[in-house]
């Protein structure tokens, strides 16, 4: 992996490539040049050389890219060549959406527990785990670290539960809340990484493009 600075457009096309990647490979492709990688995916061929060329580059002159080499290169890059364990806190319907996706798994993300504030859901079977108390993150955290907490709950109690778990020693967090947990100097001088899910804002986007597409006609 080399040590030079990737701009975050590069990392953010990187699970793309994967994805095409898996396809091409359950699709039988053993083999593919950047110019027909170039049309599956709708990004330029010189786009994608000089992306890889980050890493090292990876494709041959005139043999193109080894699709399972490739996809495995990728992989590691991403980190998902290990298994990450994940735990959920909020059994609400995303956190119950979450825990029930069978394709986390094949990109190395284990849900390992899930967790809620509310008496009524503890002991109920999602996606094969049980709800548990927020009583016993401690305890289970310390029997089973966890890489990463996607938080699921309300706002209101975000911050309070990011705070928590990087206490306990999480190093990520999938924030799925409205909540601005950097807010936070806890979390700010903490050795933590945040990725903010914004499900509404991404729809209003879409809402956005919509609209200029009607404004058009």
């Amino acid at each position: 992996m080399t040590d030079k600075k990737i701009s975050p457009a590069v990392i953010h096309r990187l699970p793309r490539y994967y994805r095409y990647l898996s396809e091409l490979m359950d699709e039988g492709v053993e083999r593919i040049s950047s110019s027909d990688l170039s049309e599956r995916m709708h990004v330029t061929a010189s786009q994608i050389r000089q992306d890889l060329n980050n890493f090292g580059g990876f494709g041959q002159q005139g043999y193109g890219y080894h699709v399972e080499s490739l996809k495995d290169e990728i992989g590691h890059i991403l980190g998902i060549d290990k298994r990450h364990r994940v735990i959920i806190i909020g059994a609400g319907n995303l956190g119950r959406a979450l825990a029930n996706y069978q394709g986390f798994i094949k990109r190395g993300f284990k849900i390992v527990g899930i967790f809620d504030r509310d008496h009524d859901l503890h002991g109920k079977n999602i996606g094969g785990l049980f709800v548990r108390s927020m009583e016993d993150l401690p305890d289970f955290l310390s029997d089973t670290p966890a890489d990463i907490a996607a938080l699921t709950l309300s706002k209101s109690g975000a911050l309070e539960v990011a705070e928590r778990v990087v206490e306990l020693g999480v190093k990520g967090i999938w924030n799925f809340t409205s909540c601005e947990l950097l807010q936070s100097e806890t979390l700010k001088n903490a050795e933590v990484v945040i990725e903010n899910v914004h499900l509404a804002e991404s729809l209003m986007r879409l809402s956005y493009a919509l609209n200029d597409i009607e404004g058009d006609n």
